[in-house]
């Protein structure tokens, strides 16, 4: 089997989508063993043309000089994950509509597509609903990852061949001690200014936050999630500004290696508040409690289906650093059992959806 994971990248910066891509290539060996895994993402030195433009897309799916049709037929199945939330129009036209076209040329040279454990919605226009519809339609399964996305797909006509869980609670869980105490994931997209929250008010509750916790008797480190890159979506710059505004040498910035380093730190905690979904359920599959300051409706939704019920939606929380330290003096290991067990039970089936999906043709 020669399996393509689309829009999870492996060697990403930003490491939820490399958990995206591990947890992916788990669930493909998973169900062919052995089977060849090879990501596809924007700027992948496999893809035999640039993936960017929509018009190149176009002109690909007519063009026979254009080679990237033919090689998408050599693959047996893709799994479309679409960076986990971005089959949606959130992030604008022009995303979902080149990953969209990707799909397409997939499923016209013979290649039968399954859209993997993501979020599906919002889409708030007209094209963003007309392109949906066309990709759920010709997905050869769709999975969704918590039951808002799947009520959502069955609104657009197509219902969910399965409801899952994220990806990322297929990979191993590392065995480490416990040597940190909160690690506080500050995210540098909204650390600036950005259309989900207010930036300067998220500002003052991870500083506000840090100062309690540490006011608490808690020891703080500062974790990126999103590592140093030239793009603005970075956490480092923000993790940076943060322990200098902060000025306290016991806060620790804590700035990971890779997907690995980073699951180690979070297994390495007694808890985690992070501001990026990964870093959450990074803290999660690896057996510790998690606080999401969340920020879209990605969130809710899929951590409720695990039985985890202490998300703080920044969007909406009058106190959200009351909410917060509420949490963090509950027992909650109890909570991350559940949802460990919880999680294994929701992928087990993946397996044969995926090898129903890309049975020989």
């Amino acid at each position: 089997m020669r399996v393509l994971v689309l829009w999870a990248d492996d060697r990403s910066t930003n490491l939820g989508v490399r958990a995206l891509a591990a947890g992916t290539a788990e669930l493909a060996q998973r169900s062919w063993p052995g089977a060849e895994v090879v990501h596809l993402y924007y700027g992948s030195a496999v893809s035999p043309m640039p993936l960017g433009s929509w018009r190149r897309l176009v002109q690909a799916r007519f063009d026979p000089r254009l080679p990237l049709r033919d090689w998408l037929a050599d693959f047996d199945v893709a799994i479309d994950t679409r960076g986990g939330d971005s089959f949606a129009d959130i992030y604008g036209r022009g995303r979902l509509l080149s990953q969209s076209l990707v799909a397409q040329l997939a499923v016209g040279a013979g290649t039968p597509v399954v859209l993997g454990p993501q979020t599906v919605g919002p889409f708030d226009s007209r094209r963003g609903r007309a392109m949906a519809r066309w990709t759920l339609r010709h997905s050869a399964a769709v999975i969704a990852r918590d039951a808002v996305s799947a009520q959502y797909a069955q609104r657009l006509g197509r219902p969910v061949d399965l409801l899952a869980t994220d990806v990322v609670f297929a990979l191993p869980r590392p065995a480490v001690e416990r040597t940190r105490d909160v690690l506080l994931n500050v995210s540098g997209l909204l650390w600036t200014p950005n259309p989900h929250v207010d930036h300067l008010r998220y500002r003052e509750t991870v500083l506000d936050l840090s100062r309690k916790l540490v006011a608490s008797g808690r020891h703080v480190s500062l974790l990126a999630h999103v590592l140093d890159a030239a793009g603005p979506d970075n956490d480092v710059p923000a993790v940076r500004e943060a322990a200098t505004l902060l000025d306290d040498p016991d806060v620790a910035v804590l700035v990971p290696d890779d997907l690995t380093h980073v699951r180690e730190l979070t297994a390495s905690a007694q808890l985690v508040i992070g501001s990026r979904m990964h870093a959450c359920l990074n803290a999660l599959s690896t057996g510790t409690p998690a606080v999401p300051l969340a920020y879209s409706r990605k969130f809710a939704p899929l951590l409720a289906d695990l039985g985890w019920a202490h998300t703080v939606d920044l969007r909406s929380s009058s106190a959200p650093v009351d909410e917060v330290l509420d949490v963090a003096q509950r027992p909650l290991s109890d909570d991350v059992a559940g949802v460990l067990h919880r999680a294994d039970e929701l992928l087990e089936p993946v397996t044969a959806t995926l090898q129903a999906a890309g049975a020989p043709r």
